[in-house]
């Protein structure tokens, strides 16, 4: 079966220093760890040196976003060809707080993921709803059009192989997770819904070190996308061995 993926995104959180100290800590606490795999995102400005905290390890080096073009004039923005060379596996795209805060359509997202992948870098695609869709009852439905939008500027086959993060908005950064059944239908959603596409799907709505062991113990669930027990590494640690110890590892 699978290994289980844990990644950690950080966001815009801690000095350099945290950053390097972070790394370290996840990187040996991980270190005689089996059955997992273990990813990290730092704020795009700290990924030099939390590459360089993590060479020879175990631990997989990830950015929070990428750009939609491989270069030019697009100021701010780093391509995916940049972030490879820097060592980076991951990147997100289509992350709820950049679906909110900055207004990232569904095809820019979707734009976003075909310039990952074609510069080496495994896109993570993040996709989920909002409390008011899902009173509405339109998370399928949002979620659909969510991948949908990659598939439709990609093809189908795309999905194979691919991370896909669901993550609840009305989770996220609330330290309220989404029961085991809401994420068993969900995540059982987006299988149905890719069809034969073999994607790891990941669970990212206030994951922490209390309820890990029971979001790894649903056969649904990939792994997890961490948030902010991610920048405490005795927290994450303790996110990664539930992992290791779960069934599908």
């Amino acid at each position: 079966m699978r290994q289980p993926l844990v990644i950690g995104n950080w966001k815009m959180n801690g000095s350099l220093a945290e950053a390097r100290a972070l790394a370290v800590a996840v990187a040996d606490g991980v270190e005689a760890l089996h059955g997992v795999r273990v990813g990290v995102m730092p704020p795009m400005v700290h990924i030099p040196a939390v590459a360089e905290a993590l060479a020879g390890t175990q631990v997989s080096l990830g950015a929070q976003n990428v750009a939609d073009a491989d270069a030019g004039a697009y100021t701010g923005e780093v391509s995916a060809a940049m972030l490879a060379e820097l060592g980076c596996t991951y990147a997100l795209v289509g992350h709820s707080e950049r679906r909110g805060h900055y207004n990232e359509s569904d095809d820019l997202v979707a734009a976003r993921f075909a310039a990952a992948g074609a510069g080496g870098v495994t896109p993570v695609l993040c996709v989920g709803e909002t409390l008011e869709q899902r009173r509405s009852g339109e998370t399928e439905a949002v979620i659909a059009r969510q991948i949908d939008a990659v598939a439709a500027r990609l093809g189908g086959a795309v999905m194979t192989g691919a991370v896909i993060a669901y993550e609840p908005v009305w989770a996220i950064g609330t330290g309220e997770s989404a029961a085991p059944e809401q994420i068993r239908a969900v995540h059982g959603f987006i299988r149905r819904h890719l069809g034969s596409a073999a994607a790891a799907v990941l669970y990212g709505g206030s994951v922490k070190a209390d309820n890990a062991a029971a979001l790894f113990a649903l056969e649904e669930v990939d792994g997890a996308l961490v948030g902010g027990a991610s920048l405490r590494p005795g927290e994450f640690l303790s996110i990664c061995r539930a992992a290791a110890a779960c069934p599908a590892s």
